[in-house]
């Protein structure tokens, strides 16, 4: 596999599986995975467009969350050709206890990265993409740089597709904040994932208030750039806990949340507390609408870019809604 420039792409992560894959991991005892439920169930994803995606994907040498994260949407939203690109590279520096993605040393930074993130994007004709990456805290900006170049390309091969970005914390890197809002995504997404009480355990890497100030800073760089931001439920959180961090997001003029049920992607990953029942996720939803969302997705399998292209077109349509009133 190689570049433009006939340089060779390696994606370490890609294809490891157990400890070689999360190494970080391998002395952890292994933990029963119960069944899912009825609700959590999806079909194997089989379909033409499923198919006609990989493609796609593998033609242009890219990496998807979709894939590495283990998403149980695969198959639906492939079916669409909604794909979401995971940039700089397919190894994270983090080692968070709850994520499938692969932990160790990261891959090259590949500089032909963007254009071909943009060649698919054209190719896939996508109206909203979704661009996500890995953690680089080895980079000086933690991948500022690459997040605006993707961006710019993507702009400039599809003028009329929107671009939403899910990023890391840029913990430490003064600056990186600056660098991606000044490429003016229509979306700044970065999840705080969880509770605070459980960032110890479940997100080490990560400070709460950290990643809160974050969301408050981009749309205080830019009022007009919607921001967005979700958590997992099932990890041992109270419902209090999680009303707290609606409050909490709303005091970051946050305008977007989504919330969805943690799926413990091997026995040693974080244990699955419970399942919450689909009743729970729609009592969240009537709650975060009332506290002034301008839109909320709380379902078991809502994931951050999931009906991303819809969310987008509900979130202008609320947007012209509450400036109208």
């Amino acid at each position: 596999m190689t570049t433009d420039n006939g340089t060779a792409v390696v994606f370490r992560g890609q294809g490891l599986k157990g400890d070689a894959r999360h190494p970080e991991k391998a002395r952890n005892t292994p933990k029963p995975q119960p069944a899912r439920p009825d609700w959590l169930r999806v079909k194997a994803p089989v379909s033409e467009g499923y198919r006609e995606t990989a493609a796609i994907i593998r033609e242009n040498r890219l990496v998807t969350v979709c894939e590495e994260a283990s998403c149980p949407n695969i198959g639906e939203c492939w079916q669409k050709k909604h794909a979401t690109m995971m940039i700089l590279g397919s190894v994270c520096t983090r080692a968070c206890a709850f994520c499938n993605v692969a932990t160790g040393r990261p891959d090259r930074l590949d500089d032909d990265e963007p254009q071909r993130v943009a060649d698919a994007v054209a190719k896939l004709a996508l109206s909203h993409v979704v661009i996500t990456s890995v953690d680089r805290d080895d980079l000086a900006d933690g991948g500022a740089g690459h997040f605006a170049r993707t961006i710019n390309a993507i702009r400039a091969a599809s003028p009329d597709t929107t671009v939403e970005v899910l990023t890391p914390d840029f913990l430490k890197k003064d600056g990186a904040l600056e660098v991606v809002v000044a490429a003016r995504p229509d979306v700044f997404n970065h999840n705080l994932e969880t509770i605070p009480r459980l960032y110890p355990s479940v997100r080490p890497g990560a400070r709460y208030f950290a990643s809160l100030k974050l969301l408050a800073d981009a749309k205080a760089m830019d009022p007009t750039i919607f921001t967005k931001s979700g958590i997992m439920v099932g990890l041992g959180e109270e419902r209090e806990e999680v009303v707290q961090v609606m409050d909490d997001m709303r005091s970051a003029s946050v305008d977007f949340m989504t919330i969805g049920q943690y799926l413990q992607p091997t026995p040693k990953h974080y244990p699955l507390e419970r399942f919450w029942t689909p009743d729970e996720f729609r009592g969240l939803q009537e709650l975060g609408t009332a506290k002034g969302f301008l839109l909320i997705s709380s379902t078991p399998l809502t994931r951050s870019s999931y009906h991303a292209d819809e969310d987008f077109a509900a979130l202008k349509s609320a947007r012209q809604a509450e400036q109208g009133a």
